[in-house]
Parts: structure tokens; sequence; C-alpha cells
């Protein structure tokens, strides 16, 4: 295969690419990431020299630039979004630019190029969010986003799904749980958390720390995204959830013993507006169609990816 990686400078899409280059050394890879402040190049260094790999700096909105490119591939893999909630709700017009503009600008490209593949890469929060008795999300739950992140991937989704109905695109869409792992951006709670002790400072917890959340370590989720390119349905949606739900003051009790922490580090700050009470996610359909489940266990990857931050801190420094 022949991929364009769109936000291959991020945290998922830095650890897509690592994986995919030296798997598939046969295939090639160029990654179109504009560089905002959650891009970032020193994701990719064991990389960046690799014939097969190539980084284009560059907009998903670019419709001339996007044109050069897709000469040169027959796949897309689309990971680039703006994606934290909290900068959402301050200002929403990124989001909807980058979200939905930009995958509407992608859509166009993979058609007039006749594009063999394209992935779309979501998130479970299009789902809204559940009650603490109800079934987890899966493929046919109704959208019911809130916030102005989740709506924005949201009719990214439904675009999607439109250029696979209207026109033919050979498309499919993966929505995941929460990830978590190496590289992922300090503004991230288990990062944020993390990164904070190792400077001896709190962490701030939103209202009781009640909310669930269900986490997938991103090794398993770049792993359901190759099986769905390989083995998906055009013009379907898998679901990809790590079977790991924990209330936020859980993990903030985890992170604490496994860093040998006391819970006076705890700081309870206001909650966030309109935060979801629990998402959850059945990965049933991935594991029948594709043969996919999670195989890293919450705590094991949460003892790797401290290690992680704590062996890198000239990485997550520049961040803070």
């Amino acid at each position: 295969m022949k991929l364009l990686v769109t936000g291959g400078a991020g945290f998922i899409g830095s650890n897509f690419i690592r994986y995919w280059v030296k798997k598939y050394s046969n295939d090639s890879i160029i990654n179109l990431d504009k560089l905002t402040y959650a891009g970032n190049l020193e994701n990719l260094k064991e990389v960046e020299n690799l014939s097969n790999y190539k980084f284009i700096q560059g907009d998903i909105c670019d419709l001339s630039l996007l044109d050069k490119l897709a000469y040169q591939v027959d796949t897309i893999v689309h990971f680039a979004a703006e994606s934290h909630v909290d900068r959402s709700i301050l200002s929403s017009a990124d989001f909807v630019k980058t979200n939905i503009e930009g995958t509407r600008v992608l859509l166009d490209i993979a058609l007039k190029h006749k594009i063999g593949r394209f992935h779309h890469v979501s998130t479970d929060e299009v789902f809204g969010s559940l009650d603490l008795d109800s079934e987890p999300f899966s493929e046919t739950t109704p959208y019911d986003p809130r916030s102005p992140y989740s709506a924005s991937k949201a009719g990214s989704d439904h675009l999607v799904r439109a250029y696979f109905h209207t026109h033919k695109l050979s498309v499919t869409i993966s929505n995941c749980s929460n990830n978590f792992g190496p590289y992922q951006h300090v503004e991230k709670l288990i990062p944020r958390f993390i990164t904070n002790l190792l400077q001896d400072k709190k962490i701030p917890v939103y209202g009781q720390g009640k909310n669930i959340r269900d986490w997938l370590h991103v090794e398993d989720h770049v792993k359901g995204i190759e099986a769905i390119l390989q083995k998906g349905r055009l013009g379907q949606t898998y679901c990809l959830g790590g079977n790991q739900e924990k209330t936020n003051l859980e993990i903030t009790k985890d992170i604490l013993r496994l860093m040998d922490k006391s819970e006076d580090y705890i700081d309870y700050v206001d909650d966030r507006p309109g935060h979801d009470l629990r998402y959850a996610i059945s990965f049933e359909k991935a594991q029948k169609e594709l043969g996919w489940e999670p195989k890293i266990e919450f705590e094991q990857g949460l003892q790797a990816t401290i290690n992680w931050y704590r062996n890198n801190v000239l990485w997550w420094q520049k961040l803070k």
C-alpha cells in the first residue's frame, strides 16, 4: 500500500506510523501534518530517515496540496483532528474547520483520485453519555454529541458515510474509546497527572472524579486500525473499545499508587461544563469480523506509560 496519513505527528497517528513502517517495509507512508500544538516531529525521530517514510507539513483544508499528494497514494488514513474537549468549549471554530471542513476536502480528493480506501478515525464521544446501567456503545448506537468537539466529529462521521452511500467511495470508520500510551500530549488526563507528579505538583480532578471512561492502549488501537484496513467491510463502522472502564478517581488513585504518591496530591476542581458521565464501547463486531480484541491490560499499560514519561522528560517538558 501507499498510504497518506493525516495528523501523523500527533499521538495516535505517530504510533500508527512507527508501527506500520517497521512491519510493512514494502509499503510507503506520506505523513501530512499541520504541526499545530498537538503535532510533534520528535514523535517520529526513529523513522524519519527510513526510505518508505516522508513528512509533509500542510493543512488538510489545502485542496491544491492534497491534489498533488493524492497522485502518490492509494489509501488515506485520516487521524487529523482537533481533539481536546476543554479547548472546544472555549472556542469551537478550529474544531469545525478541521474536523468537518478538513474531512470534506479529503473526501473530495479521495473521490477525484479514486483512492482505494479511505479510513476515518473517530471517537466514542459522538454517542453522547451513558447511564451507569446502560449497555455499552455499539455501531448501532444513535449519535448524541454533547460538546463542540464531539459534535464536529459526529459531523465528519456523517460526511464519510454520505460519500459512501452517494458516491460509492470505499470508506471505513472506527470509533475508539479513550486512548493512552507513549507520546500523548500532556493536556490529556493520564499524561497530565503523570507529569504533574514527576514535578511534585498536585493533580486536578474534575468534580468528585465519578465520571467513567473505557481505556484502550494506543498499541491495541493501532492494531485495530490495521485489522480494519485488511479485513474490514467497505461502508462499515467498527467500534474499538478497551473493555476497561474506570472512574477518573480510580485512574487518579492507580497513578498515585504506581508512582508512590499519597492522595494528598489530589486537587478537586470545578467540574467541566456538560461533562459526560460514562463512555463504554462494545468491540463485539470487531472481534467477530476482524478477529481483533484489546490485549494490553490497563495496569500493565499504565505502568509502561508512567515509565515512558519518566524516561522522556525532555520530550514532555517542552509541552508544559
